[in-house]
């Protein structure tokens, strides 16, 4: 993937496998460089975890004690959650290097993450979306705004999985 700078995604105890591995799948769909999650919750459950397309050998999911020791000098530390006075994502400008902060299914992100962060966003939905949805539509509007030129014929051929080959003609097709 072309992305300017990196993103890495954090999960504040994350509790359902399923999330965990849509996680997974949308980190190698968008280029994010490391999973990390907290907590004890999903190790318990990991033994049903999806990863579908083995995105776990190549972008690194590591348990962590703590988020802020994560955040390297030049990253900046972006909580996800809808927090009184968060920016709502398409205002949102992303940093080039971003530790995105994400809290649990069921829960909220520490009050002492979200003090040290460099930025709070929302994703100004009616109601709350799921985990893996929320990290799928974050990093969209980070690649979205990257503005970066793409040959979407060759992005199309490399993404498509074996049982796509499906063709577009704008115009009609003339059959004998």
């Amino acid at each position: 993937m072309e992305n300017k700078g990196s993103a890495a995604i954090a999960l504040c105890n994350p509790k359902s496998p399923s999330n965990v591995g849509a996680v997974m799948r949308a980190a190698g769909c968008y280029g994010a460089s490391a999973i990390y999650y907290s907590g004890t919750r999903f190790e318990k459950a990991a033994k049903y975890h999806l990863d579908t397309r083995n995105i776990s050998n190549q972008i690194p999911l590591t348990p962590v004690e703590s988020f802020t020791e994560l955040a390297g000098k030049h990253q900046k530390l972006v909580c996800v959650e809808l927090a009184e006075g968060a920016t709502p994502l398409p205002q949102f400008t992303h940093p080039e290097d971003a530790l995105y902060i994400f809290g649990p299914e069921d829960g909220s992100i520490d009050q002492s993450v979200v003090d040290i962060a460099d930025a709070v966003v929302y994703v100004p939905t009616i109601g709350c979306m799921n985990l893996a949805a929320t990290v799928n539509v974050l990093l969209y509007d980070r690649m979205a705004k990257q503005n970066k030129t793409i040959d979407h014929g060759e992005r199309i051929k490399q993404s498509r999985d074996v049982n796509n080959r499906l063709v577009y003609r704008r115009e009609p097709v003339v059959e004998d």
